[in-house]
């Protein structure tokens, strides 16, 4: 097979949505499937067992392929610009249920004069958009909005750069709080904000309460990655998404391996480098998922891959050798392909891209 490529282990991918969906069901909350990261039909059946469950979209274009295979229950979780209302009518006259995001009146009033509900973005980390809790624009909001105000929803973002569990478990429990104290806010001021939705992978798998929360939206969890390795969310073991390569070539004077998978393959990504384990673009393994202890990808140019290692000599991988790199940011490697081939050999899955 071409390389480069992407391959995932639907064995992982069933075990990463069952322990999630264990999680909360135990927590009385219902998931909401954040499907910016796989973008994949295929997917999003495994985690809804071969239904159709709520999802979160962060393109339009995702709301209209899934919801053309039945997913009819939809948020677009990025602040509404008003010339994309249109699109969001048209799906709604089909019976998609498709909710949008905004946290200012000029979007409300657009909203409002559209005719499409929305959820009121709360800010509860400062770490994108939101309008503060207890914010007075927050009722002038949900004034402009009138009966399409459908509640409250708010994205820790801030959790990606936590280190420790204690403060994974704060971050999930200020978020939880920040969302109930909007909802109630505008529910005291006569808006029923039926909606709290709060959601990232991380304060997903570490919340320990969620009351007043109607919703939790996740989806870098059905692969995970080195970013949520290294916070802890999950072990190396546990990611099912990696880019087959092969080597190409050596750079023996320089201590480096050529790849043809650069950063066209693997993204720019380096999410990792903020962290106490700086992982370059990615870990290399065997082309059976081995991890090679030290071998990391250090560089990329458009089309080439550099492997070297931390310490040590270079193992030895003859010209045509096929390996694996594990990712940063699934999301943003996953983005660089159109398909999904799996390690059990069966029929690739289709990816969605664009807008």
């Amino acid at each position: 097979m071409t390389t480069p490529h992407l391959l995932v282990d639907p064995t992982k991918v069933e075990a990463n949505t069952t322990r999630l969906h264990d999680h909360l069901t135990a927590l009385g909350s219902t998931l909401r499937l954040h499907v910016k990261t796989a973008k994949s039909v295929d997917v999003a059946k495994i985690v809804f067992r071969g239904g159709t469950g709520p999802i979160t979209v962060s393109t339009l274009h995702e709301a209209e392929e899934f919801a053309a295979h039945g997913f009819t229950d939809v948020v677009y979780a990025v602040g509404i610009a008003p010339d994309k209302l249109d699109r969001v009518r048209a799906l709604r006259a089909k019976g998609v249920d498709l909710v949008v995001l905004l946290d200012n009146v000029d979007q409300a009033r657009a909203a409002a004069s559209a005719g499409v509900p929305a959820l009121i973005e709360v800010d509860c980390d400062g770490h994108r958009g939101g309008v503060l809790a207890d914010d007075p624009a927050l009722l002038a909001i949900a004034g402009a909005l009138g009966d399409g105000v459908r509640g409250v929803l708010t994205h820790a973002g801030e959790s990606y750069y936590c280190r420790t569990e204690e403060a994974l478990v704060e971050a999930a429990e200020h978020e939880r709080a920040t969302a109930v104290r909007a909802a109630e806010t505008l529910r005291a001021a006569g808006f029923p904000a039926p909606v709290v939705s709060i959601g990232s992978t991380p304060t997903a798998h570490f919340a320990r309460d969620l009351t007043g929360v109607t919703e939790v939206r996740a989806g870098n969890y059905v692969f995970f990655d080195l970013v949520m390795a290294g916070i802890g969310v999950c072990t190396l073991d546990d990611l099912a998404l990696s880019v087959v390569t092969t080597v190409i070539g050596h750079r023996e004077d320089k201590g480096w391996i050529l790849t043809d998978a650069g950063w066209m393959a693997t993204s720019r990504d380096r999410g990792t480098a903020d962290q106490p384990v700086d992982q370059g673009y990615g870990l290399v393994c065997d082309r059976d998922g081995h991890l090679i202890p030290g071998l990391l990808m250090t560089g990329a140019s458009q089309e080439h891959g550099v492997l070297s290692m931390r310490q040590g000599p270079l193992p030895h991988l003859p010209v045509g050798t096929k390996l694996r790199v594990l990712p940063n940011h699934a999301c943003a490697t996953a983005a660089q392909h159109d398909r999904y081939h799996l390690t059990t050999g069966d029929t690739a899955w289709p990816r969605l891209n664009g807008w």
